[in-house]
């Protein structure tokens, strides 16, 4: 199980740097706000063919009122990582974009991970994983060498 979670990961990793490519080819021919929206009109559209239609999912919509009020902020978090992926690779290029994108990432999500943000599991800091963040920003920094 442990396996197929991270194989889900890399295939959202790959699908982010494909996605990222195809929104800023978007941006290019009708803006970068007009791509963000149109992007998320077409999201909500297939998830709601997935759940209305195909009658995919497996929770309770029911209980949306009963989730605490934060947490439906990454609707909104979402437009900004739309909008800042298609606008950065634009002018960085996808590896490069992509890889200040992961450094980010990772060492906010060792921050999370760490306080037990948002009702997750609290994982503690380790100097280890700090070491992997610097490594993980020095190819970053490598990425920017022409």
């Amino acid at each position: 199980m442990y396996l197929i979670a991270l194989l889900l990961a890399f295939i959202a990793g790959i699908s982010m740097a494909v996605q990222g490519s195809l929104n800023a080819g978007l941006g290019k021919i009708i803006g970068l706000l007009e791509a963000t929206f149109t992007v998320h009109i077409i999201g909500a559209t297939a998830i709601f063919f997935a759940l209305f239609v195909l009658r995919l999912g497996n929770g309770n919509l029911k209980e949306i009122p009963n989730a605490p009020w934060y947490l439906y902020l990454g609707g909104l978090i979402s437009v900004v990582i739309i909008y800042a992926v298609l606008s950065s690779i634009t002018k960085t290029g996808v590896a490069t974009a992509t890889t200040a994108i992961i450094v980010g990432q990772v060492g906010t999500a060792l921050l999370i991970d760490h306080l037990g943000c948002f009702g997750l599991e609290r994982i503690p800091f380790t100097w280890i994983k700090a070491g992997g963040v610097f490594f993980l920003a020095l190819g970053a920094k490598l990425m920017l060498l022409k």
